[in-house]
């Protein structure tokens, strides 16, 4: 192949690298591989690097996670995921998308500036359950929250309520607006929280990603 290209390779180089014996790290890899197809066969093929690589360990074998993961890359081997995947982030073609207010720029000099807000969910035995946040960038508090088994707009709309509620944010004369930050999805672009936004003096902004909870936790630590 190198020939092909013009790379000049002498035979005995050729015939020195096709005759070396393998390393020693890749005997160590062909023993792992081994024990990892094991591993893998006896619990019905469902195992992941992580549970493969503990379970290597209460053999007492001594081996890191990235060198099972990528061993298990190379026999082909892959966990089973339960469930379905689930999507939060759903646009509405018809809904009233506000303006990019922040544009990245998550910082804000007092309580009740900025709240960046979004809901993640979380699989339970009853099924899914979809939990909304707001946080206040400036103290990276949580401010309001709410689960619910449905992701429809009262979701969003309650952990908003609750945030007013316990931050007795009250708009008026001398009072900085606060903002409302969010992605797109469906729940936030609806006539009913952008009326809701609007009766409690809030100003509404939009963006791509808000990039889920904890990134708007490390983000407003700047703050």
């Amino acid at each position: 192949m190198l020939t092909e290209f013009g790379l000049k390779i002498a035979p005995s180089t050729y015939y020195a690298a096709l005759n070396r014996p393998p390393s020693a790290r890749a005997v160590r890899d062909e023993e792992l591989m081994e024990m990892i197809d094991r591993i893998y066969r006896e619990n019905y093929s469902v195992y992941g690097a992580r549970k493969v690589w503990w379970q290597l360990r209460r053999d007492g074998v001594g081996v890191g996670r990235g060198r099972v993961e990528r061993l298990m890359r190379r026999l082909g081997l892959a966990g089973v995921v339960r469930g379905k995947t689930v999507r939060t982030t759903v646009s509405d073609k018809d809904g009233l998308r506000a303006a990019d207010l922040v544009k990245r720029q998550f910082a804000a000099g007092a309580p009740n500036r900025l709240w960046v807000a979004d809901f993640t969910y979380v699989n339970a035995w009853a099924g899914t359950v979809y939990v909304a946040f707001a946080i206040d960038v400036f103290s990276r508090k949580i401010v309001g929250w709410r689960a619910r088994m449905s992701k429809e707009a009262d979701l969003v709309l309650d952990a908003i309520d609750m945030g007013l509620r316990r931050q007795h944010y009250r708009p008026g004369p001398g009072v900085d607006k606060l903002v409302h930050h969010s992605d797109a999805g469906s729940q936030y672009t609806s006539f009913r929280f952008t009326q809701h936004l609007l009766d409690a003096g809030i100003d509404g902004s939009s963006g791509f990603r808000v990039r889920g909870i904890r990134s708007a936790v490390a983000i407003g630590s700047g703050s």
